[in-house]
């Protein structure tokens, strides 16, 4: 067979059921970055944590729990949280239960959508296993990927097949299927991969499957946190880990216990001179084995230009570099994993940084997403991140009228450009004078705005003008229009200031009408 090319599989949607908050299946999808915006406690980090669980269950920085359990659906007798991804950008060919290639379109491990969906049930740590596939349901051919070789071939000795290849599962499923070609019933349908021999596809299958590292905003950042203290004392404790240093390390402490049974065999001799009773009772204990490697390099640290260490640096200094040190780690555990696939999920990434390192920070964040099989996840509260984004970058998390969140993505926005109030508007519900003055100007670039003032001619508002010669005047304009001479000139204390009530009514009056005219339009 021919050199298989490592191809790294990306995020295309997670679907959450029976977890935390979510208790009805709730559905996002990504992009090659994405962010997260809602309010405080509508489920952002919940989303990033599912995720977390489903890709290194015992080995992330979140792990299954009992209590991760919807309270709902425990109460109603429910006892398992479903998590399911869909992947895309799927490899050309992949080894699954050989050392021949096959592909996942080939095997029936696709779904409807041509995507590959691995769904995750939790009731312990370690869950069940199911891919979602448009598979075949006809009884004589539809578990052959939890068949073993034998059986495989017994079912192709039945059925009178030839198959080239006698020894390969994929080459005898192929020829299997085909056999049934018109009649293999295709259904999607939920494949159990922890069954029989179908584990072995699963755990190849995984090699595939891109690694998610996961920066949580609650990091405690003090002076007792052991990242904190220096990034490089957890490099130490991982690099100690490696079979290869602890085998010289050993080394190294057999030669130094041999040197030292000599010296103090040469003491004792000596001692026996004076005083054999002594002598006698002393035994040199040289126990090598309890020695702490990672004590000796105590002291590697990371400092700036005046020997200054990071756990004495301020808050955002200190998160800066271990949030670059969480980056770095993601990237060698997944060259070590032979998988170029990687996904940062970070968590609030403009905590304890001022607005111009939040700027530089998106930045990099934004370039980091365009590069090859990387993608990258965000939660953030930063009307100055937001500012930075595209409008497909940013999905929107609201309660709809029965309590349940919602994940939806700008797909109407008004304005046609990027703004920081509208999403502002769409996620919090926030009303401000600066989106009303920007739907107002809107209105005036488009030349909608005479139709605007004509459509609502009939409820006028009075508004005190002051003139250039100081005096004043009493006009009628339309709500919109007082309320921006009133933002405009605050220097007029003859008019009663609006309410939030009549800035919010005036600010859905126009976005109402811009709606309505694209409509029209098109």
């Amino acid at each position: 067979d021919q050199h298989l090319t490592v191809t790294a599989m990306k995020i295309k949607s997670v679907k959450i059921k029976n977890f935390r908050g979510y208790r009805d299946e709730m559905r996002v999808d990504f992009d090659d970055l994405t962010v997260l915006i809602g309010k405080n406690d509508i489920g952002k980090s919940t989303i990033l944590e599912a995720l977390d669980i489903f890709f290194n269950e015992t080995s992330g920085v979140v792990k299954w729990d009992k209590s991760d359990l919807n309270v709902q659906s425990a109460e109603k007798g429910e006892n398992e949280a479903i998590i399911s991804v869909c992947f895309t950008e799927l490899p050309a060919n992949i080894i699954i239960d050989s050392t021949v290639q096959t592909d996942l379109g080939s095997e029936y491990m696709i779904n409807a959508d041509k995507n590959l969906e691995v769904i995750k049930k939790f009731k312990t740590q370690k869950p069940a296993v199911f891919i979602k596939a448009l598979h075949p349901t006809n009884p004589e051919c539809s578990d052959l990927l939890l068949k073993k070789n034998v059986d495989l071939k017994n079912v192709a000795n039945k059925l009178g097949i030839e198959c080239e290849n006698l020894r390969t599962n994929s080459k005898i499923r192929k020829a299997i299927w085909e056999h049934f070609n018109s009649d293999l019933n295709l259904k999607e349908v939920e494949i159990d991969i922890a069954k029989e021999d179908a584990k072995k596809i699963w755990e190849n299958l995984s090699s595939y499957i891109p690694q998610y590292s996961l920066f949580q905003a609650d990091r405690r950042n003090s002076d007792d946190d052991s990242e904190v203290q220096d990034p490089l004392k957890i490099a130490v404790k991982e690099i100690l880990t490696d079979q290869e240093i602890k085998d010289k390390l050993n080394s190294v402490a057999d030669t130094v216990r041999e040197k030292l049974q000599k010296v103090a065999n040469r003491t004792r001799e000596k001692l026996k001179e004076m005083d054999s009773g002594i002598a006698s009772t002393l035994h040199p204990v040289i126990d090598t084995n309890k020695l702490k490697w990672s004590d000796v390099f105590k002291n590697v640290s990371i400092s700036g230009d005046e020997d200054i260490p990071i756990n004495k640096r301020g808050s955002g200094v200190k998160r800066l570099v271990l949030l670059n040190f969480f980056r770095a780690e993601a990237e060698r555990r997944a060259e070590e994993r032979g998988n170029t696939g990687i996904i940062y999920a970070i968590e609030e990434p403009e905590t304890s940084q001022h607005n111009n390192h939040q700027r530089t920070l998106i930045a990099a964040l934004k370039e980091l997403s365009a590069q090859p099989h990387t993608q990258i996840l965000l939660t953030t509260h930063s009307a100055v991140l937001v500012k930075e984004l595209d409008f497909n970058n940013i999905r929107l998390l609201n309660k709809n009228d029965l309590g349940e969140t919602k994940v939806t993505k700008v797909e109407q926005p008004v304005l046609n450009y990027p703004s920081l109030n509208e999403v502002n508007y769409l996620a919090y519900d926030e009303i401000t004078e600066e989106y009303h003055n920007e739907l107002y100007g809107y209105l005036e670039n488009l030349e909608l705005l005479d139709a605007y003032k004509k459509l609502h001619n009939n409820t006028k508002h009075k508004y005190i003008r002051i003139t250039k010669n100081k005096k004043t005047v009493a006009e009628k304009y339309i709500l919109s229009t007082c309320i921006r001479h009133q933002i405009h000139h605050p220097e007029n204390k003859h008019n009663k200031p609006f309410t939030s009530e009549k800035l919010k009514e005036s600010t859905i009056m126009m976005r109402d009408f811009i709606i309505n005219s694209r409509n029209q339009k098109s």
